[in-house]
């Protein structure tokens, strides 16, 4: 069982355009790289020197769209980051700020893993009072197992028994 939450947030407000300004610290060294049609690959792997290096406050924009395998794979970020030193309790695991509002928001979580979407694949639309969405619009912080959980033996086991009761924590808190 692996439900996540996949809620939009653009800090600077719903007509403000893309999120590429927006600042990212993850609390991940490591991440799970896929493959075409983003499955993970079963590898772990630093992110150190790369452009998934989210471990100090960066600009979500700063190298979305370098010339790597893994950002061509899914036009831009849309990969599980490994929570450093995950134990089941409730932590601290990322900051987003809005460049334009200051708003700030903080991600805590009981799950090992978070999906970040830079809302690459978002399609032109409408929204509410006339806005207009599109690609990179909106950020998604999807707390979750790692994706591919089940079929690979070496990631946190997403599977549990008839009689085990299931919970997650996840709790965005903004100032």
């Amino acid at each position: 069982m692996n439900p996540t939450n996949h809620t939009y947030f653009n800090l600077d407000g719903h007509k403000a355009g893309s999120i590429e300004g927006h600042s990212l610290m993850l609390n991940a060294s490591c991440y799970t790289p896929v493959v075409k049609g983003a499955i993970p690959t079963g590898e772990i792997a630093t992110v150190k020197g790369t452009p998934m290096d989210f471990t100090e406050l960066k600009e979500i924009g700063k190298e979305i769209n370098e010339k790597v395998e893994q950002l061509r794979l899914t036009m831009g970020y849309d990969h599980n980051w490994v929570i450093d030193d995950w134990d089941g309790e409730l932590r601290h695991i990322a900051t987003v700020v809005g460049p334009v509002s200051g708003r700030v928001m903080h991600t805590y979580t009981t799950l090992p893993g978070v999906q970040f979407y830079a809302g690459n694949f978002v399609a032109p639309g409408s929204g509410k009072d006339g806005a207009e969405y599109g690609r990179r619009c909106g950020l998604c912080l999807e707390t979750q197992y790692y994706p591919n959980a089940v079929n690979t033996p070496e990631f946190p086991s997403c599977v549990f028994g008839d009689d085990t009761e299931y919970d997650s924590v996840t709790v965005y808190r903004f100032e």
